[in-house]
């Protein structure tokens, strides 16, 4: 087998963990061959170079092996090889993400606990206790 369609090879290499989400996002544009637009049935052989965009990350890979079965982790990283530049953007993310605030902390004020929801309540019933009523007033 030298050639097989880049949805399956991708699905087998694991990029993607179904064949229709390799296929959406090659339809999506995610996903070059030798900086060319991909279709899903596009064919690729040893030797092409396949671009993909996951999320912000850039990813350029040389294909080096077919499989149309998609095997272990260990197997499917021998289908491919990164190259150098996309190992240095990879790590450069990697770092970036480490080094960046936790999304939560920046949030001032999340949900109230048992203690500030006990104290919003009490803060209400005096002051609707404050106010005036003529149902209150009213005498029978």
């Amino acid at each position: 087998m030298d050639k097989l369609r880049i949805d399956k090879w991708l699905w087998a290499a694991r990029f993607y963990k179904t064949r229709s989400l390799a296929a959406l996002e090659i339809d999506k544009g995610r996903v070059r061959i030798n900086d060319q637009e991909a279709k899903p049935a596009r064919e690729v052989k040893a030797g092409d170079t396949v671009t993909l965009r996951q999320g912000p990350l850039v990813r350029t890979l040389i294909v080096r092996g077919i499989s149309k079965q998609r095997g272990a982790a260990a197997v499917a990283q021998q289908l491919y090889e990164e190259t150098e530049e996309s190992l240095r953007l990879k790590a450069q993310a990697a770092e970036q993400r480490r080094l960046a605030s936790e999304p939560a902390s920046s949030l001032e004020h999340g949900r109230p606990t048992k203690r500030d929801r006990r104290d919003l309540e009490k803060a209400q019933d005096k002051a609707w206790n404050n106010r005036w009523s003529a149902s209150a007033d009213r005498k029978s």
